[in-house]
Parts: structure tokens; sequence; C-alpha cells
């Protein structure tokens, strides 16, 4: 697996690569740098990023070349001192790497997306992205019954040949993902803060351990991310969720509230097209209502573990 650091290679040169498009070579280093300065914009979000690059259907570096610099107002100050904040990071973070869209690597499923992103940062395996993937998530303050439903339902999938992905949360995502590594499952965190950020704090061990051995990704971009005010980072973590779902086959919710961060994901599944599954207690829950309305858009009510697998294409174990 290459990291970041071995793509440090060009200068960040915003112009047209030159070539026929059969013969385009594309620097790995430059889109990345392409795509931070991209972000940086006050304005920019992954709505207006996603929309700006699929519609062009261009690399970032070639999207860039095409507008003015006046555009962009200090130009030639950001694009210097973007540059010299990621090598930075390159240089003094745990090794990391990215895939572009691009990438032979990158998962096509990522795409179905309302707005998909175009890069992201992982450590750990990237081939795992294209595995049979499901989410299980819920809210953070889980009950102890749905702690116990939540270990569990890992328990039972962890019977099949699939991958567990859920967002490294405190709650649920956290016992699930803990569950699925102690029954020997491959999991992939997915968080919302930038790749070498840990939150919750608590979690350290846990995310170093799915950076390590099995798959960590973050779209987050770090100079945005880094100079932006504290009170607008909260925006990634829907994004991420809407990543999730994209990443997913099906999304499994445990638990949550009317008003949990969890049900950004129920609505992406519905965007998608994937399927999602709602536990029964939840429905049985008199202070909630949003069970019986995403189950009157499709959502599948989870009595039995059977309702799951009846559902999906799933492959046990040898």
């Amino acid at each position: 697996m290459s990291t970041a650091s071995e793509y440090m290679t060009d200068d960040f040169t915003p112009s047209i690569m030159g070539y026929p498009e059969e013969f385009r070579i594309i620097s790995p280093y430059k889109e990345l740098l392409a795509y931070e300065f991209l972000w940086s914009q006050e304005s920019s979000s992954l709505k207006k990023i996603s929309e700006l690059l699929s519609k062009k259907e261009k690399l970032p570096s070639e999207v860039i070349s095409e507008i003015t610099p006046d555009f962009f107002g200090d130009y030639a100050q950001r694009e210097h001192a973007i540059k010299e904040f990621i090598t930075k990071k390159i240089q003094s973070s745990p090794p990391f790497s990215f895939l572009l869209k691009e990438s032979p690597q990158f998962p096509d499923r990522l795409l179905d997306a309302k707005y998909p992103i175009n890069l992201f940062y992982y450590r750990g395996n990237p081939d795992l992205a294209s595995t049979s993937c499901i989410s299980v998530v819920g809210t953070r303050k889980v009950t102890d019954d749905g702690h116990r439903r939540t270990e569990k339902l890992v328990r039972l999938l962890s019977e099949y040949d699939i991958t567990l992905v859920s967002g490294l949360a405190e709650g649920v995502d956290t016992i699930a993902l803990d569950t699925a590594i102690k029954c020997g499952m491959s999991v992939i965190g997915v968080i919302g803060t930038p790749i070498d950020e840990y939150y919750p704090k608590k979690n350290i061990n846990l995310q170093e351990k799915i950076a390590l051995e099995h798959l960590l990704i973050s779209q987050v971009p770090f100079y945005k991310y880094y100079t932006q005010p504290f009170q607008t980072k909260h925006i990634y973590f829907p994004e991420r969720d809407a990543t999730m779902a994209a990443l997913s086959s099906a999304t499994v919710i445990v638990e949550a509230s009317d008003t949990s961060g969890t049900l950004y994901q129920a609505r992406a599944c519905m965007e998608q097209n994937r399927k999602l599954f709602i536990l029964n207690s939840c429905f049985e829950n008199p202070a909630i209502s949003w069970p019986a309305k995403y189950e009157k858009q499709g959502a599948i009510r989870v009595r039995d573990f059977n309702d799951i697998i009846s559902n999906l294409e799933l492959k046990r174990k040898k």
C-alpha cells in the first residue's frame, strides 16, 4: 500500500495536463492539493464540490485551471499555505493514504451517494471498501437493552461473510465495532474528523486497531477543517453518514431518538436505494415516531434476525 508521502513529487501547478484523454497522466499529490484548495473556499461544501467535479467530469486541478485566479481571492498565498500545511500533515501524522475517484481501487458504490465524494483519506486495507458491507449504527446514549441488542445482532452477523461498517461514535457504533472485532469480522470505521484526529478521545485505542488491522476512512479535508470555526465542523458528520450508507448494501439501526444523527443515514439509505432495517424495539418505543415514517418509505421492520437474512443475499462463512 502506498502512503501519501510517496506521492509528494509534483508541484501544485493548476494547469491543463497537456495530454490526450487516453494518455492523460494523473499526479495523485497534485490532485490532493487541488482538492484541498477547492475545499478551502469559505463557501465550500460537499454538495458544491461534488456537483462541480461531476458536472465538468474533470480532475480537481483541471477545474482550477479553468477558473481565473481572481475568483479565488488570495490565490497564490493560499496555494502556498495549503501545500505547506498538507506537506507537514503527511510528514508528521501516522502514515495514511488517499484514493481519488479515478483510482481503480475507488469503490464505485460510493458514487451512488446524492453528493458523492471524489476523494477520501484512509489508513489500513482499502480493499475492504469493495467487500460486502453492512452498517450497524445508532444512538450515542445507548440503553442497556440497546447495548445487548447490538452485541447479539453483530454476533449473528459475524456468521456471514460480510464487513461491518460503523461510525466510531460512542454508544451503538463503538459497541458494534468492538463486538465485530472480537468475533473475527473485518470492519470499516468511518469518521467525521480528519484521518489523524480521534473523536471521541476515549476511542483512540479502538480507532488505532481499526487503522492498523482493518480500514479507517475519512472524507474530511485537512486544511478546511483546521481553519474553519469550531461551531461549523459538525457538518462533516451527516456527510459521513451518507458515505456509510453508500458504502453498505444495507444499514441496521439498533436504537435512535427522533433527533438522533443516525437518521441522516436512514434518509441517505432511502435516497441511494439501499436497504434500511430497523429493530422492532424502536417501533415499540412510544417516545419516538421516526420508525413508522421510514417503514412507510420502504424500511424493513426487524422482529427476528431472519428478517434481515431473508432480504439480503448473505453467504455464510465456510
